[in-house]
């Protein structure tokens, strides 16, 4: 069976993307998006991409981004992939695929059993990330620390290499993998000392434990 894929998302500092790259992060993650605590410059995502190359595949998050944006992104960060955490709908990400060249990963909002039902639309995504809803009074699309119900998922048909995200920390990532059966996780609040700080020492416990669970 094919190793658990890893990103470690919401990345801005040299030292913290190093951590998830000794770790053995399989992917990682920077986020442009201004009112997330986790946003770098698209200037600062170039240089830890840089960092990353050869390495780790590297993911620029964006979020119901222009095509002006989507340019500017690829031109400058030359990411592995882009991440799209809005509300982009299928066409759009089949746009934004045609568009940049490059992969797309669809995050998709989960709450209850209706919501999975969206997957079917997004096969222009070479991707789905599933991660919980944000409440209605959320600023943030992603990124809020919560979990759906994982059991949603049982016996469901999901595209090959979904991810799981929402929620995820190194103490339930076992059970979050069990109850899912996914063979990708995404982790970003779960491995922070406060929003947008990321812990190198949770980076490498969360991978320590996907590798257990292994």
């Amino acid at each position: 069976m094919p190793s658990i894929r890893v990103k470690i998302c919401g990345l801005s500092t040299p030292d913290t993307l190093d951590a998830a790259l000794s770790a053995g992060a399989d992917l990682v993650g920077f986020v442009h998006f201004p009112k997330s605590p986790r946003h770098v410059p698209l200037e600062t995502a170039r240089l830890l991409s840089d960092r990353a190359k050869g390495r780790a595949e590297r993911v620029v998050l964006l979020v119901d981004p222009d095509d002006a944006l989507i340019d500017a992104a690829v031109g400058t960060v030359d990411p592995d992939w882009i991440q799209l955490h809005g509300h982009e709908t299928p066409e759009r990400v089949a746009a934004i695929r045609d568009r940049s060249g490059r992969p797309v990963m669809k995050a998709l909002g989960v709450s209850t059993p209706s919501d999975l039902a969206a997957i079917a639309g997004y096969e222009a995504a070479d991707r789905i990330l599933l991660d919980a809803k944000p409440p209605p009074d959320a600023a943030l699309p992603g990124g809020n620390g919560l979990a759906f119900d994982w059991d949603l998922l049982a016996g469901k048909t999901l595209p090959a290499g979904t991810m799981l995200s929402g929620g995820l920390t190194p103490e339930n990532l076992a059970e979050a993998l069990a109850r899912t059966g996914l063979r990708a996780v995404d982790v970003s609040s779960g491995v922070e000392t406060r929003p947008g700080e990321k812990s190198p020492e949770r980076i490498a416990a969360f991978i320590a434990a996907v590798r257990a669970y292994e």
